[in-house]
């Protein structure tokens, strides 16, 4: 929660790089204050950190999501609810364009497969082709269209990525502070 101030700085200055885009991807008020506070209070919530400051932040949800129980136009390759939704995606002003998102994305896949999933959906506007750029270079899939829950214009691009899954067992419990015991304080 010590971090809300700079994820909630890193979402407006997102929301205002879509609508610059001319999306209208999250100008209905969507991520709200409530929503971030939700993922972070349900450790859903996860933060890109670079030299001690935010920079980054994204959700891992798991399914069965919602709106992604009606695809039009294509269909789901693993149909089932053991998925993980990534959401609410932003870098912050001072570190777009340094490929970044690379890196949380990279780290959420991690997560996720520690975590015991390996079937990962997300959704994004036709207009907002960094996410499009970020969900092809990791290899998802485009299956279809979903309707989500936005005033102003709820057509999305639904993706999915499909891991190997993988036969070795997870002996710990992966959270929010699964690097803390690797960073070193001097």
């Amino acid at each position: 929660m010590h971090d809300l101030p700079a994820i909630n700085k890193i979402i407006a200055e997102a929301k205002q790089a879509l609508k610059d885009a001319g999306s209208p991807q999250w100008q209905d008020g969507h991520p709200s204050r409530g929503m971030i506070v939700n993922d972070i209070t349900h450790h859903q919530s996860w933060a890109l950190v670079l030299d001690n400051q935010v920079v980054g932040v994204a959700t891992l949800q798991p399914g069965p999501e919602k709106s992604y129980q009606e695809l039009a136009g294509g269909s789901w390759h693993n149909d089932n609810d053991h998925y993980l939704t990534i959401h609410r995606v932003a870098i912050g002003n001072q570190c777009r364009g340094k490929h970044l998102s690379d890196f949380l994305f990279s780290n959420l896949l991690t997560v996720g497969q520690e975590k015991g999933f390996s079937d990962f959906r997300l959704d994004t506007h036709q207009k907002n082709l960094a996410m499009q750029k970020i969900a092809k270079k990791f290899n998802f899939q485009y299956r279809g269209t979903v309707e989500v829950d936005d005033r102003i214009d709820p057509h999305r691009l639904a993706y999915e990525l499909n891991l190997p899954t993988n036969s070795l067992p997870v002996e710990y419990h992966v959270d929010n502070n699964f690097m803390k015991p690797l960073i070193h304080k001097n």
